[in-house]
C-alpha cells in the first residue's frame, strides 16, 4: 500500500474516532431517569437500615468508590425531589460482581420499605443494557431517600454506579431505545452469520469460516452483556451472567485476532508476528478462563489478571497494522477501518479498568455497537477480499491455459505438436481418416532460403493447412516438415483438395512449394491401432513421393480386426 493510501486510511480511521467520542453524549437519550448522588459507607457489625439512614455523618461522599476496596457497604442518596403520588417510580443501577444488593426506602411519613436481592435472585430484575431495575413500593407519602446495602462487593468499577430513579416514561423510552439498539444489532449479526456461512460453503476460504466464528461469538457475547440471557433464564446466578459475558468477551476477542490472522496475506506473518499472534489468541481465550476460575476465589485479582492479559492480547492489533503497512497489504486501509472503533471501544475499557477514565453505562456497552461497526465492514472487507481472490483465480486459471497450450503447441506453426495431438486422437471409437502431409524437397527450400525462410514456409504452409481443413479436424505438426490432420472419415475434404489450397498458397519470395499426401481411413480406440493406422497412411505418402511427388495416394481402408 502506497504511503498516500495508508494516509488516507488513517484519516478515516480518525474520523470515525470522532463520531465514536461524540456519539455516548447524545445518546444518553438512552439511560433512564435522574442521577442520583450517593455516599459510601462500610458495614460495621449492628448497622440496621433505620440507623444507617440517620447516621449521614458516616457516609464518605468525596472518595472515589474505587479506593474502597472489596466488601460491604452502605450506599446513601442525596434526598429526593418531592414528586406526586399517580406515577410508578423505579430506581436502576449497573449491574455488578456482588453477593446480595438491598434496597431500602425512606418515605416521608417514616416508613421503610425493603426490597432484598441475592446474586442468585437479581436477574429478576435485569432490564436490557444489564441494568437492575426496581419499583419502589406503593405508599400514601413520598419517597424521600434511599439506602442499598452491598454484600460482597467486588468493586471492580466501584460499589454502586449509574444509579437513577426514573418514572413509567423513562423506563419505557430507555427499553425502547435499548432495544432498537440490540433488535438491530442481532438482526444484523444473524443476517451476515448466515450469509457468510453460505458464502464459506460454496467458496470455502478460511477466513470466511473465520469470520463467522467471530460472529458468532459476537452474537453470543451481545446475548449476555445485554440481559437478554438473564430474560432467558431468569433463574440464573447474576455473577454466573457476568463470568459468562467476560468468557465470551475474551473469545470473541481471540476470535477477532484470528480472523485478522485468517484475513491478511501470509507474507505478513511470517517470523516472529506469527507466534506473537498465536500467543495473543491463547492469550485472550485464556484471559477468560482465568476471570470465570479465579472470580470463585479472589474477583479482584482475577479482573486485574484477565485486563493485562487482554491488554497485551490485543496489542497484537498494533504490529499487524505496521507489517501490513509495510508489506504493501492490499487489505490494510480497509481493516485499518474495520478495527478502529473496536480497538478504541477495547482500549477505553481497559483504561476504565484501571482506572484512568471514568466508567460508565455506553463505554460499558460500547463493544457491542463497535463490535457490530466492526462486523459490517469486516463483511465488506470479505466481499473486497473474495473479489480480489477471484481475480486472481482468473489470472491463474489463464495463466494455466496458457501454460498448457504452450505445452501443447508447436511454437513454430501454432498447431498441435505430436504429444497433444496423439492425446486428443487415441481413443476415438468413431472412424477417421488421417492425412499425412510432407513438404517435397524441405531440404531445398532451407539451402535456397536459410532456415529462417524455411520457418516461414512452415508457418504459411501450417496456415494453408488450418484453412483448408474443417473446424473438426486435429491438425499437427508431426515431424521437421511432417504435418498430420484427423478429420471425421465422412468428412467433405479430399487429398486433393488439400493439394490444391497448398498449389495456390502464396509462399515467401514466391518460391513453389508442393507436398505429398498419405491417407488412409480407420478407427484410433487405443495406440496399437494408431500404428497400425499410421503405418499404413505413411506407405501410401511414401508411394506419393516414389510416384512424382505433389500427389496424393489413398490406402484402402484399416479394417476393424486389423
Amino acid at each position: 500500500m502506497s504511503n498516500a493510501a495508508f494516509l488516507r486510511a488513517l484519516g478515516l480511521l480518525l474520523a470515525f474516532v470522532g463520531i465514536w467520542s461524540a456519539a455516548p453524549v447524545r445518546a444518553q437519550a438512552g439511560v433512564a431517569g435522574t442521577p442520583l448522588a450517593t455516599c459510601i459507607a462500610r458495614v460495621q457489625p449492628g448497622d440496621t437500615v433505620a440507623a444507617m439512614l440517620r447516621a449521614s455523618g458516616r457516609f464518605d461522599c468525596s472518595t472515589p468508590q474505587t479506593d474502597f476496596g472489596g466488601g460491604d457497604y452502605w450506599a446513601l442518596s442525596a434526598p429526593l425531589a418531592r414528586k406526586g403520588l399517580s406515577e410508578p417510580q423505579y430506581v436502576r443501577v449497573i449491574s455488578m460482581v456482588q453477593r446480595a444488593l438491598t434496597l431500602s426506602v425512606l418515605y416521608a411519613d417514616g416508613r421503610i420499605a425493603t426490597i432484598p436481592t441475592t446474586s442468585a435472585t437479581l436477574s429478576r430484575h435485569i432490564q436490557l443494557g444489564a441494568i437492575a431495575q426496581f419499583a419502589l413500593p406503593q405508599h400514601s407519602a413520598p419517597p424521600v431517600r434511599l439506602l442499598w446495602r452491598i454484600e460482597g462487593s467486588a468493586n471492580l468499577r466501584g460499589i454502586l454506579t449509574g444509579q437513577r430513579i426514573a418514572g413509567t416514561q423513562d423506563v419505557v423510552r430507555a427499553n425502547l431505545t435499548m432495544a432498537a439498539i440490540y433488535a438491530a444489532f442481532g438482526g444484523l449479526v444473524l443476517a451476515l452469520l448466515l450469509y457468510n456461512l453460505a458464502l464459506w460453503w460454496a467458496l470455502r476460504f478460511r477466513f470466511q469460516l473465520a469470520y463467522c466464528l467471530m460472529v458468532a461469538l459476537l452474537f453470543g457475547y451481545a446475548s449476555s452483556s445485554s440481559g437478554l440471557l438473564a430474560w432467558m433464564i431468569p433463574g440464573i446466578d447474576n455473577n454466573d451472567r457476568i463470568r459468562m459475558n467476560m468468557l465470551l468477551l475474551s473469545a470473541t476477542a481471540a476470535a477477532a485476532v484470528g480472523f485478522a490472522r485468517c484475513f491478511f496475506e501470509e507474507r505478513i506473518f511470517a517470523g516472529w508476528l506469527g507466534r506473537y499472534v498465536t500467543l495473543s489468541i491463547a492469550l485472550l481465550v485464556s484471559s477468560g478462563i482465568v476471570f470465570v476460575v479465579g472470580s470463585h476465589v479472589d474477583v479482584r485479582t482475577s479482573d486485574r489478571a484477565t485486563t493485562v492479559m487482554m491488554l497485551v492480547g490485543l496489542a497484537v492489533t498494533a504490529p499487524i497494522l505496521w507489517r501490513a503497512w509495510r508489506r504493501g497489504s492490499r487489505y490494510l486501509a480497509i481493516f485499518a477501518v474495520a478495527w478502529s472503533l473496536p480497538i478504541l471501544s477495547a482500549m477505553a475499557r481497559l483504561m476504565a479498568a484501571m482506572h484512568l477514565i471514568p466508567d460508565n453505562f455506553w463505554l460499558n456497552n460500547s463493544t457491542i455497537l463497535t463490535m457490530a461497526f466492526e462486523a459490517m465492514v469486516s463483511s465488506l472487507a470479505i466481499a473486497y477480499r473474495v473479489q480480489a481472490l477471484g481475480v486472481e483465480r482468473d489470472a491463474a486459471m489463464a495463466a494455466e491455459l496458457r501454460a498448457r497450450a504452450l505445452a501443447d503447441t508447436d511454437p513454430l506453426t501454432g498447431l498441435l505438436n505430436r504429444r497433444a495431438f496423439l492425446e486428443r486422437a487415441i481413443g476415438r471409437p468413431e472412424r477417421v481418416t488421417l492425412l499425412l502431409v510432407d513438404i517435397d524437397h524441405f531440404k531445398l527450400v532451407n539451402d535456397t532460403l536459410g532456415h529462417d525462410g524455411g520457418d516461414d514456409v512452415l508457418r504459411v504452409f501450417a496456415r494453408t493447412l488450418h484453412a483448408a481443413a474443417p473446424n473438426t479436424a486435429l491438425i499437427a505438426r508431426i515431424g521437421g516438415e511432417e504435418f498430420a490432420i484427423i478429420l471425421p472419415a465422412d468428412s467433405r475434404l479430399e487429398p486433393d483438395m488439400v493439394l490444391d489450397a497448398l498449389r495456390d498458397a502464396r509462399m515467401p519470395f514466391d518460391l513453389r512449394v508442393t507436398a505429398s499426401i498419405g491417407c488412409c481411413t480407420g478407427t484410433l480406440e487405443s495406440e496399437a491401432r494408431w500404428k497400425a493406422l499410421y503405418r499404413i497412411a505413411d506407405k501410401a505418402l511414401f508411394d506419393a513421393k516414389k510416384a512424382g511427388r505433389d500427389r496424393a495416394r489413398i490406402a484402402p481402408a484399416l479394417s476393424v480386426a486389423a
